[in-house]
């Protein structure tokens, strides 16, 4: 879907001078925990969006990817602004799925606060527990939503109760489901620190009452417990003890104390809500901007210059020098390339002349770049909407079009100032795709496609094998891997994927000779050369030695490197399968020349020949490259990972805990590459999305003989 402009109309988006009326919150959870269905609900409880939502042939403001309409999930970041109490809040909408964990990396980046968001009916998985104790080791303030109420199994006290076991202490719920009629669909809250009731049997805004008997009892039951968390994380030492010796505390103070506690991430409010009925809505916005942080509380990342040179640590000041980042860049075919922007410092003006930089990721397809820009023109973003303002300060998340070098992870700074914010953490991709056009006819077209693609998506690594001729695109996985190819193929690039190939090596293991006789005659000058070698295997790793052992000129000087060449061009045609041979030593000894026949060329053939002999009786043996993995799993999976890995023709060098997560397992073992295709996959498989692998080359070992016999099979014409 093509974005939409809206110039010169914010709509009811706010054009905001202030850093701290900007709230930034991420939105994380497990795939079809319903974080998508409550920004829309929240879009629309505020007015941004139509009551109905924007829901257009499948598409919402969070889901306009056509990857996404075809998925049935998010499959990319998103971040959709409303204005709540003079307060203006980006919601940064995350995928739930594991595959596209670079888009939640970014959502975090730009992020001040996290929500997390949880299905009353379907239970949590391990990733988004990892997730929060990733958050608590930054100190990232974050709430609970329980959503889905209006689900039949849905039973928030279960919910809550699991939050608590998995999340922690001071995971405390600020309000109690009210049930209607029925006994099981939730008709409104109780809180428990207003002591008041919230009643949505109406809809928005909700009916404020006293609690009646049986609602009181209710709250009093649980309203201790929680008064008690906010007290121990006040700064009020004293609180404590006029609680205890029976002083009613006001409700102004606790709520005064609450948010202080969660904006200093100590304290973590749970609030149920459902889209669908507008329960808890209004207050889970009250959350979100009264207790959240601004982005003048947030501890900003580390600059350096573009040099590597040390600079201070930036502020958040609309006056300060402008720094800002790339958090998303999408390419559209209709206006170009668009790139989400989070400002850390200073202000960005649109007809700004701006310093693009972009360090530390060649390995991955994007080469270090530094280029001077003009903005243009400056945009909020509302899904596929983007509406334009006159400017973005620090804090403040915005969308700049048309930029010629910025893809997702540069830096935006000042001209006269450039500058390069440290990067965040990305996982590596493991899951190689290989990919081929259609045709030659869209090949061109193929290329120009995927340099969009790499330009905004961290988590995709593009390579070209040289020894297997193979176009490789390492995904984070099977998910990501289709929207990829989805993404190429609505570009309008016919292509196919096949099997990928793992680049393998040849080498001898026992000493031999061999004769190499090239004597052509047809008229004229003919091709004679004769050689004799011998060959003996080296050490793995040695590489390629050529040794010169003739006597008495029986191959003239001047074409011994004639000989040495066809050596080599043979070396990396192959033996036995079409793969490089290594760790030989080639010794001429002998051999014949003609004083018209011989040549260059002819020499070049016998030497060549002379190596295919030697093989035949050399014994040769297909060498696979053996990778070593670092494979991180919680306790529970080590023993089924380990089975694995052994009937991977794996070997376990050690097992040790985790250093840096309680419960989970560092596994090192060594694998051949062959055997880790599909790893990526089959670990998540395994470990219920929560493993996690990084891998390294560290030699070449003899194949077994019979896949490198099932190899030479496949070969032979």
């Amino acid at each position: 879907m093509a974005q939409k402009h809206e110039k010169g109309s914010t709509g009811g988006t706010p054009v905001l001078t202030e850093p701290e009326r900007v709230r930034n919150v991420v939105l994380v959870g497990h795939s079809g925990a319903g974080k998508t269905t409550l920004v829309e609900a929240l879009l629309a409880a505020t007015g941004t969006i139509g009551r109905a939502g924007s829901v257009v042939d499948g598409t919402t403001v969070g889901d306009h990817d056509p990857a996404a309409v075809r998925q049935q999930r998010s499959v990319s970041l998103s971040c959709a602004p409303l204005l709540h109490n003079g307060i203006k809040v980006n919601l940064l909408d995350t995928p739930g799925y594991a595959d596209f964990v670079g888009e939640l990396r970014a959502g975090l980046r730009a992020a001040d606060a996290a929500l997390f968001v949880v299905s009353a009916a379907g239970g949590m998985d391990a990733a988004t527990v990892a997730l929060w104790e990733e958050c608590a080791a930054v100190d990232m303030p974050r709430a609970v939503a329980v959503a889905r109420l209006d689900q039949p199994r849905a039973d928030v006290d279960e919910t809550v109760a699991l939050c608590q076991r998995l999340f922690g202490d001071n995971v405390m719920p600020l309000y109690l489901p009210m049930l209607g009629d029925d006994g099981v669909s939730t008709e409104g809250l109780l809180g428990l620190i207003t002591r008041r009731v919230f009643d949505y049997s109406a809809g928005l805004p909700a009916d404020v009452r006293d609690p009646d008997p049986e609602h009181q009892r209710a709250i009093d039951e649980s309203r201790d417990e929680l008064i008690e968390g906010i007290i121990a994380e006040s700064e009020d030492e004293t609180l404590m003890d006029r609680y205890l010796d029976g002083e009613e505390i006001s409700t102004e103070v606790l709520i005064d104390d609450l948010e202080k506690a969660v904006a200093r991430g100590h304290f973590y409010p749970v609030v149920p809500v459902c889209a669908a009925t507008g329960v808890g809505l209004d207050v889970l916005l009250e959350v979100l901007t009264a207790a959240f942080p601004s982005p003048l509380e947030h501890e900003l990342p580390a600059v350096t210059g573009v040099d590597g040179s040390p600079r201070p640590p930036l502020t958040c000041d609309p006056a300060g020098p402008l720094v800002a980042e790339v958090v998303k860049t999408t390419i559209d075919r209709h206006v170009g390339r668009v790139s989400l922007v989070r400002v850390f410092s200073g202000t960005l003006h649109p007809d700004q002349t701006m310093h693009v930089s972009g360090h530390g990721m060649a390995e991955r397809g994007h080469p270090d770049h530094d280029a001077d820009e003009r903005v243009g023109h400056i945009f909020t973003p509302l899904g596929a909407t983007l509406r334009e303002v006159p400017l973005c300060v620090a804090g403040d998340i915005c969308a700049i079009t048309k930029s010629g070098s910025a893809e997702t992870g540069d830096t935006i700074s000042a001209r006269d100032e450039p500058l390069l914010i440290a990067p965040w953490e990305m996982p590596e991709p493991l899951l190689p795709v290989a990919v081929v056009a259609h045709s030659r006819a869209d090949e061109d077209a193929l290329a120009r496609n995927l340099a969009r693609l790499v330009a905004g998506d961290p988590t995709l690594r593009l390579e070209r094998n040289p020894e297997t001729h193979q176009l490789v695109l390492w995904c984070m996985g099977e998910a990501h891997a289709d929207v990829v190819l989805d993404r190429l193929r609505a570009g309008g690039v016919e292509l196919d994927t096949e099997p990928v190939k793992v680049s393998l090596r040849e080498t001898l293991t026992v000493p031999a000779r061999g004769h190499g006789r090239h004597v052509k005659q047809s008229g004229g000058h003919g091709q004679y050369a004769v050689c004799d070698i011998e060959v003996e295997p080296l050490p793995p790793g040695s590489g390629f030695e050529f040794v010169d052992r003739v006597v008495g000129g029986a191959v003239p000087h001047n074409y011994i490197p004639s000989v040495e060449k066809g050596v080599r061009a043979q070396l990396d045609r192959g033996l036995v399968a079409g793969h490089p041979v290594v760790d030989l030593r080639v010794t001429l000894v002998d051999g014949k020349a003609h004083s018209v026949d011989s040549s260059d060329a002819a020499f070049q053939t016998a030497g060549a020949l002379a190596l295919r002999d030697a093989a035949d009786r050399g014994q040769p043996a297909l060498l696979e490259p053996i990778d070593e993995v670092t494979i991180r799993v919680p306790d529970g999976s080590v023993g089924p990972v380990m089975g694995d890995l052994s009937s991977r023709r794996g070997r376990v060098l050690g097992t040790e805990p985790d250093p840096d997560t309680e419960g989970r397992t560092l596994v090192r073992a060594e694998v051949p590459a062959t055997e880790l295709l599909r790893y990526a996959v089959e670990l998540r498989s395994m470990t219920a999305g929560t493993g996690t692998f990084r891998r390294h080359f560290v030699r070449h070992d003899p194949m077994p003989a019979h896949l490198a016999d099932q190899i030479r099979k496949e070969h032979t014409p």
